[in-house]
């Protein structure tokens, strides 16, 4: 789960970590008596006023200005507000702009980076360091891995104070800015584990000319696994930034992420799904989504993953991959038909169906009337989809 930078900043103030002043800002006129009330009570030269949405590179996509009046910060507030924010990680289409983050801005000396993630190998959680901040870590980490720093702790053991000494040597960071910078990346870690957040990023971390430490920028992914032990994640969500349809079959119980490319998929099981997806690539196409409707999945369910795919306009063909164990063929082969004569299907459909009750599965598919191919195994059926796809495009 996704959560803006503001209520990011929010979360780490509780844990002492030292975050700039700011107020958010739903309109222009918010916007105004915001920057009034920073340059009055903080008594700074500047303020940033940022763009808050789900997605990274709002600075190099104009999201992020530093203004030094009110009337500027109305300006900035009055170009983002109620506008679409294109940056790389957006789309073309970008995303509309709905609430703003009106922040005090401070006389930076330097600027570096630091996370943490889920290391799901290790099992373990990863600090990452760079003594170069505000860039893409991963441009970094393509280009000079040798500058990127790492450290791993145990969630049950949490980050010593010896291996936070550690990666602040690293960055070769001296004095008292080096022991801020320890206490800092020491809150960093205890939110990380009582938040149960899956990555936590500080670009930039940044020194100021005083010599304190600052979170610029956050940004806070939050573990869905974990949502039973926070019953307060529900109020951070922002329906403005959720993908409808990803928000109705998680409340469907089914796991959908909606991708970019042309064939819709419908499969059972995560490693089946994440297997379609690859062979669809490995035959020249992309996968429009990620969707597994479990092993238990109903007709009903079914049914509405179904439509989810066809709700996407990319989407050229579809692909119904089904193992089944625990999932019935003949449940799926009900789904899809009916989902299929509601819709009135007007994309190629290839389905492939092995497993229990598939002679009924395939019966039903067969006595239904609909215009659909069946594959006898998974390489088949990606090749065919692929080239109804193209054809289709064509």
């Amino acid at each position: 789960m996704k959560i803006h930078e503001h209520q990011a900043k929010e979360i780490l103030s509780r844990f002492q970590t030292p975050v700039p002043f700011g107020i958010v800002a739903f309109s222009v006129e918010e916007a105004e008596r915001a920057a009034a009330k920073i340059f009055e009570t903080k008594r700074c030269e500047r303020v940033a006023v940022k763009a808050q949405i789900h997605a990274g590179g709002r600075g190099k996509g104009g999201g992020v200005k530093v203004v030094t009046s009110q009337k500027e910060a109305l300006a900035a507030a009055g170009s983002m507000l109620g506008k679409p924010l294109v940056t790389r990680q957006t789309g073309p289409e970008g995303r509309v702009v709905k609430r703003i983050l009106v922040e005090q801005g401070l006389q930076i000396e330097r600027e570096l980076y630091l996370g943490l993630l889920v290391d799901r190998e290790r099992r373990s959680v990863c600090v990452i360091g760079c003594a170069e901040g505000g860039m893409e870590i991963e441009e970094v980490a393509r280009e000079h891995p040798e500058r990127i720093i790492k450290e791993w702790f145990m969630p049950g053991e949490g980050l010593t104070e010896k291996k936070a000494e550690g990666v602040v040597r690293r960055l070769k960071l001296e004095g008292e800015v080096a022991r801020k910078t320890e206490r800092f990346l020491g809150t960093l870690g205890e939110a990380f584990i009582k938040e149960d957040c899956s990555l936590l990023e500080i670009n930039p971390f940044v020194v100021d000319r005083s010599g304190e430490v600052w979170a610029l920028d956050a940004k806070m992914v939050l573990d869905d696994n974990a949502s039973f032990r926070h019953p307060e994640w529900e109020q951070l969500k922002d329906p403005d930034e959720e993908n409808p349809v990803e928000e109705e079959a998680r409340k469907l119980g089914i796991s959908y992420i909606k991708l970019d490319g042309q064939i819709g998929c419908l499969v059972n099981g995560a490693g089946l799904a994440m297997a379609t997806m690859d062979i669809i690539k490995h035959y020249g196409s992309e996968p429009a989504n990620f969707l597994d409707v479990g092993g238990g999945a109903t007709t009903e369910q079914v049914t509405h993953a179904f439509r989810m795919i066809l709700t996407d306009p990319n989407v050229k063909a579809i692909f119904v991959n089904i193992f089944g164990g625990i999932m019935r063929c003949d449940v799926v082969a009900e789904g899809v038909t009916k989902a299929a004569r509601e819709v009135g299907l007007k994309v190629p459909l290839v389905v492939r169906l092995e497993g229990t009750r598939v002679d009924e599965g395939r019966k039903i598919l067969s006595e239904s009337g609909i215009n659909l191919r069946t594959a006898k195994d998974m390489d088949e059926g990606a090749r065919m989809v692929v080239e109804l796809a193209s054809a289709a495009r064509h």
